[in-house]
This record gives C-alpha cells, sequence and structure tokens, in this order.
C-alpha cells in the first residue's frame, strides 16, 4: 500500500487569501482603518486559535465575546476558503489507481475540518489527522505515523508527504521516514535537507506521485 499524506493550508487550499478577504472584510464590518486591518491579517496569517480572538477582543476593543469571534471566524474563513485548481480531481485519481490518501494539518479541530469539509476534501480522502484531535504537531514524527495509521499504513517507505512548510511539512517528514515533496513559496533553510522533489503546484506533485510513487 503506498500513502500521500497532504498538508491543508496553502498546499490543498489557499489559507492566505482567505484570511486576507476575511480581514478586509471584519475590518470594514467593524469601520477599522487598513492598520488595523493588516494588523488582524497579520496575528491571523500562520494559525489561529479560540485564543487569539481573545487577545484580539482585548485589543481592538471588540464588544462581541471571543467564544462568539472565534465562531464567527471558524463559518467566515471556511466559506472563504478554496481548494487548489485540480487538486480534488487528482486525489481521485490517485485513490482510483490504488492510493491511500490522508490530510495531515496542524491546528484546531473545529476550523480545520469546516474548511475541508467546505472545499471538498472531506469525501475525497481516506484519512484526516488534525494536530489537536490526535495529540501531536508536526515536524513531530509520531504526527506522521498517527496520519499513516489512519490510512491504514504502517509501512513508511511506501509513503509520501506533500507540503509548503519546510520544517514543519518536509523536514518532520524526513524524520518520520516518508518521501517528501515541496511545495515552493517559503524560504527554505539552509540547515535543512533537501526535499525528494519541489514543484510549483500541488496539482505537479500529485503528477509525480502517479509517476515515482510506486517506485
Amino acid at each position: 500500500m503506498t500513502t500521500a499524506l497532504f498538508d491543508l493550508d496553502n498546499t490543498l487550499i489557499d489559507r492566505q487569501e482567505a484570511v486576507a478577504n476575511w480581514a478586509r472584510s471584519f475590518a470594514a464590518d467593524h469601520g477599522f482603518d487598513p492598520a488595523t486591518e493588516a494588523q488582524l491579517a497579520e496575528a491571523l496569517s500562520e494559525r489561529a486559535y479560540p485564543a487569539t480572538f481573545a487577545r484580539l477582543r482585548d485589543e481592538l476593543g471588540l464588544t462581541e465575546p471571543a467564544a462568539q469571534l472565534w465562531t464567527d471566524y471558524v463559518q467566515g474563513i471556511a466559506a472563504a476558503v478554496k481548494v487548489r485548481p485540480h487538486a480534488i480531481e487528482g486525489i481521485e485519481q490517485l485513490r482510483a489507481t490504488g492510493w491511500k490518501v490522508g490530510i495531515l494539518t496542524n491546528g484546531a479541530g473545529d476550523i480545520q475540518r469546516a474548511k475541508i469539509s467546505e472545499a471538498g476534501l472531506a469525501e475525497v480522502v481516506d484519512a484526516i489527522a488534525i494536530s489537536d484531535e490526535i495529540g501531536a504537531r508536526k515536524p513531530d514524527p509520531t504526527a506522521f505515523h498517527t496520519a499513516l495509521a489512519l490510512c491504514g499504513n504502517d509501512q513508511k517507505t511506501k509513503a509520501w508527504m506533500v507540503g509548503d512548510n519546510p520544517q514543519g511539512d518536509i523536514g518532520g517528514a524526513q524524520q518520520a521516514g516518508l518521501r517528501t515533496i515541496w511545495l515552493r513559496g517559503r524560504a527554505w533553510p539552509e540547515d535543512l535537507t533537501a526535499a525528494d522533489h519541489s514543484v510549483d503546484a500541488v496539482t505537479d506533485a500529485i503528477e509525480i506521485l502517479l509517476t515515482e510513487g510506486t517506485q
């Protein structure tokens, strides 16, 4: 059995665009200036949790309860995310040729599952592993091993990881014994071993998996 694990944010979906659009809409609704909009986007740039909105509520003098702000954000960001072009078709092609496919993502379970569902990805993968639900975060090798187990695969030599984060996705997968495909975008750390492949689009990664993955 050969398995492909995919990162979610900025790999299968465009999180950066969704956050920027959400921050713009939220700032407009609350009458905030461009500087505050930029502050919002920066606070949410890497990851967001309920505690993030508790802090933002105090910093920005918001009146809504922090829990409500978080709920609204989960719904808003899930509605705003867009799956990468042809990613779903590519995953379906992988599975049609015998691959197991999983999503391995860091983050809170409610927002990550909401994004996965709204993007139409929940129905096309074999397993979903979210750090807050499995008790391990990338780059911890345990996260990768748990995701593989959820896919029904305990053979690390027949597994790949596709992601955009050099340390979290690629470095962690290398430690866990997986082969790797890096989705270019971030700066590559000089002290990190190169991925097996580097690509510009997730569909390019899927093409590599289809041609080389079972070798």
